[in-house]
């Protein structure tokens, strides 16, 4: 997405062709395939289970300044305005809503320098944090308090979010405030192939939301949901996250998810310096412009940027369904997905993993898997069993692939095999001391 209030005028969109053609513009050649990690973490004051504001000495805005003197460029949406991220090269430090960090890192070939620069970036930030009290935690949704706790941060594309989301979903605060996630991105080189990965990401993604789960709690008490942060999106904007039905009829494509995205409503649209909140579909404003000015390939690009399902289409595939973990399970998540997408032989493996399911019953597949974890049984059999055939697909996938990057998997095979989502960790350490500042400080990154 763009950091920026400016926007670049762009050509007009004419036809859906034009649409089509930015995600062929986006493939390339096996040997050019890529990937990126992005992981999000909760910043909590040392001994405090309060949010972090932007604003005061040990803030957000203060754990930036502490960071820039590292190379980094602060970026600010205008001259005098706060610093909103940090940028060096084509790695990325922004803030989702509530404060928690985000590292965008670059794209590398190989899962483990993907995890090398997560791990250098969380060695940094975790000591600028502790030199202002601060610590980094590693849940995927906040254990303790309600969205009224939590600062806003300065960003005016989150203003018009926190107007426009709530009218379309009641928990869509909760999405942006108290969530915290970790995604990968991947590359495809041809339709085919990307029809293939993203349907087969869908598929798989219940089995990733059982082994991350790691959000069970909800104001200081067990949710009900091994993966509470999963539960949020349901209330978010039912036209804009979930699956889609096209991932399961067959009849996914570059033109099926375009046509998904044209019906979903705007967000906002850059202008003047500004985030207007028109109300209209994206096909509608193809049709009847907005302000006399027609829609443009630029409005189409921050338009995929609000669209939230859980394998989303833009110059990269990302994979959206993990909880946030901790660094070796996040170093895990990469080599996962490269070892299930990038060698042939483990995609067809995977692609023969679980049978096909129609769109009602992948949403009851991902339902119990959010619920119940890896403790659940889907369709007679036991989804730990499942994750873990899956994880071993992938490192066969590795070992094939890139033999150095399969021990990345080592832990994530060990959850598997437990059969207990880290969730259940975070529940045994709430029954034993349910005080807020001992559980945070149980899971700090």
């Amino acid at each position: 997405m763009s950091l920026d209030l400016q926007r670049t005028a762009s050509e007009p969109i004419t036809s859906v062709d034009m649409l089509l053609a930015g995600f062929r513009s986006a493939e390339k050649p096996r040997a050019q395939h890529r990937l990126g990690l992005e992981h999000e973490k909760f910043i909590y004051p040392l001994r405090s289970a309060r949010s972090v504001p932007y604003e005061g000495p040990s803030g957000i805005g203060a754990l930036l300044e502490k960071l820039a003197p590292g190379g980094y460029e602060p970026f600010r949406e205008t001259p005098s305005s706060p610093a909103i991220a940090l940028q060096k090269g084509m790695l990325t430090i922004s803030l989702e809503p509530g404060g928690q960090f985000e590292l965008s890192g670059s794209p590398f070939t190989t899962a483990r320098e993907a995890h090398a620069e997560n791990l250098a970036h969380l060695s940094e930030v975790k000591a600028a944090a502790a030199s202002l009290d601060l610590q980094l935690v590693a849940l995927g949704y906040r254990p303790f308090g309600t969205t009224e706790d939590v600062s806003w941060m300065p960003k005016s594309r989150y203003v018009a979010m926190r107007q426009v989301l709530p009218e379309r979903g009641a928990l869509a605060h909760h999405m942006m405030l108290m969530t915290s996630t970790g995604q990968v991105s991947l590359d495809w080189e041809d339709e085919a192939d990307c029809v293939r990965k993203t349907v087969l990401i869908a598929r798989l993604t219940p089995l990733l939301v059982a082994l991350y789960a790691n959000s069970p709690l909800r104001d200081g008490k067990p949710s009900g949901y091994m993966s509470f942060r999963s539960r949020v999106w349901d209330e978010v904007d039912p036209t804009r996250c979930g699956y889609l039905r096209a991932f399961f009829d067959g009849s996914f494509s570059y033109k099926a998810y375009a046509d998904w995205a044209l019906d979903a409503p705007i967000l906002f649209l850059r202008r003047r310096g500004e985030y207007l909140r028109p109300k209209m579909t994206f096909r509608q404003f193809i049709r009847e412009g907005f302000e006399g000015a027609p829609a443009d390939l630029s409005d189409w690009t921050d338009h995929l940027s609000t669209l939230f399902p859980e394998a989303r289409l833009k110059k990269v595939v990302e994979v959206r369904g993990a909880d946030c973990c901790s660094a070796a399970m996040t170093g895990a998540l990469g080599a996962l997905w490269r070892g299930l997408l990038y060698d042939r032989t483990a995609l067809d493996e995977a692609s023969r993993l679980l049978p096909p399911l129609t769109y009602e019953q992948q949403i009851a597949f991902h339902d119990t898997a959010r619920r119940e974890g890896l403790a659940g049984r889907w369709n007679g059999q036991e989804l730990h069993r499942l994750a873990g055939e899956m994880v071993a697909i992938a490192r066969r996938g590795l070992e094939r692939l890139d033999p150095q990057d399969a021990p990345l998997l080592e832990p994530l095979a060990e959850v598997a095999a437990s059969g207990r989502s880290p969730a259940q960790a975070v529940l045994e350490a709430w029954e034993k001391n349910p005080a807020p500042e001992a559980l945070l400080s149980r899971f700090t990154l």
